[in-house]
């Protein structure tokens, strides 16, 4: 986990990507090259945006994927979540318990 969320760090964590290329890491076992193209591909982006935040901030807020600080309108807490588990079809326990 230290390894990952290092990552995750580096790649700005929610300001950008590193969240969601991280969970693939964990969530498919993709390693890190092939979770980017996941996470971009999903996002209908290319990867190079994928540490841009003002082009992630512009796909977070149209998938509605969360933001970094909350926004009145917008997903976020277990709505962000839950956009994000059928978005990538990540296994997130905490919104599987709910459905």
């Amino acid at each position: 986990m230290d390894v990952t969320y290092r990552m995750a760090a580096g790649m700005g964590g929610l300001r950008t990507s590193g969240d969601l290329v991280a969970r693939t890491q964990l969530d498919k076992k993709m390693q890190i090259d092939e979770g980017k193209k996941y996470v971009a591909e999903k996002l209908g982006i290319d990867v190079t945006d994928l540490s841009d935040e003002i082009a992630m901030r512009k796909a977070r807020e149209e998938n509605g994927i969360g933001l970094p600080i909350a926004t009145p309108g917008k997903p976020k807490g277990f709505a962000a979540k839950k956009n994000i588990k059928e978005l990538f079809d990540f296994d997130i326990r905490s919104i599987e318990a709910l459905t």
